[in-house]
């Protein structure tokens, strides 16, 4: 009997999750998703298919405006709602038909700081990384992005964990009902992608930095897909940047949504070639940067961004503060939120 049940739970997030894969092909994006009263144009509407003209639909269609160019904006009146976002359906029409997708549009209240929190905040306040209780700690302390770890279970459900086992138990080999019974050391069930960035939208102050982890079982491009397939499917599109050692996990992110953020880990890829692939920027471990101190400046040169990982010293972290890096990845955000508010 709960042999049955557990393939019943497994079979429906397996139906759940591959309908969420199919709703994410839109052909329709935006090269922004937030707004400010000060900021009234959001950005062009873009298409994989030519589109003779695109239509704002649904409850919060007067709210905004689109014109020849495709620019979408938003009227000043709408900014000082108390609420921090709008859902807003577009329709773009062409000959063989019409396209539609719904998009979260947030007031842009994020926070313009160096400070990553790697894995959430949690070695100061005693909690487990990865948690939910991480990331909440890295919003309430004011850091610019909560970095976070994405595994796919046996039955293609994402879980959040850096480590590929879980108390000796393998993510990628374990089904996702059995990983939904396990807890974190702070009492926590082992999030899931979906929880994950549920929770972290109720805020629009911190960025979700959503690493893809490299799968040991040749599946990285099917998590690649179902991550921005999960993503796009929440309407997350305004919080999430994106991060993996894999570069093909890189380039595959930019091409379901070119517009995204992404940036490489691995450290063996010039700016110049991070330019050429389209990519954001680096985010590479401090020795890496150490040893091409030319590439910062390189890739400011590039308008690519900079961050180093992870650094939890004090004297290193003020020297690529002093370089003027765009972000660091730490364990100790609370120390640097000292240093950045010197």
């Amino acid at each position: 009997m709960k042999k049955t049940l557990l393939h019943l739970i497994s079979f429906a997030f397996m139906a759940y999750y591959g309908a969420v894969v199919t709703m994410a092909q839109s052909t329709l994006s935006l090269t922004n998703y937030t707004y400010s009263p000060t900021q009234l144009v959001i950005g062009t509407i873009q298409s994989k298919e030519p589109m003779t003209r695109f239509t704002l639909r649904g409850p919060n269609a007067a709210l905004f405006g689109v014109n020849k160019a495709n620019q979408l904006s938003i009227k000043s009146g709408a900014t000082k709602s108390p609420e921090f976002w709008y859902d807003l359906i577009i329709e773009g029409q062409n000959a063989t038909g019409i396209q539609r997708d719904t998009f979260r549009l947030v007031r842009d209240q994020f926070i313009r700081n160096q400070v990553i929190a790697h894995r959430g905040a949690w070695k100061q306040s005693g909690t487990t990384e990865n948690s939910l209780t991480s990331l909440n700690n890295a919003v309430k302390l004011g850091c610019m992005g909560s970095e976070f770890d994405v595994h796919m279970s046996s039955d293609s459900i994402m879980f959040i964990h850096h480590d590929p086992t879980v108390e000796g138990i393998d993510i990628e080999k374990t089904p996702a009902a059995d990983l939904a019974k396990l807890k974190l050391s702070n009492g926590e069930p082992l999030p899931t992608l979906e929880s994950y960035l549920r929770e972290g939208m109720k805020q629009n102050r911190t960025r979700l930095i959503l690493e893809i982890k490299t799968s040991k079982l040749g599946r990285s491009m099917e998590l690649t897909e179902r991550v921005v397939a999960m993503v796009h499917h929440l309407k997350a599109q305004a919080w999430v940047d994106y991060i993996a050692f894999d570069y093909d996990v890189c380039k595959k992110v930019k091409a379901l949504n070119p517009v995204a953020k992404v940036a490489y880990l691995n450290g063996d890829k010039s700016p110049e070639q991070l330019e050429a692939d389209h990519l954001t920027g680096f985010d590479y471990h401090f020795s890496v940067l150490k040893k091409n101190e030319a590439w910062l400046q390189d890739a400011k040169q590039r308008h690519l961004t900079t961050n180093a990982w992870t650094v939890n010293d004090r004297s290193m972290l003020q020297s690529f503060l002093d370089q003027h890096i765009d972000y660091i990845t730490t364990n100790e955000p609370e120390l640097l939120l000292e240093l950045v508010s010197k």
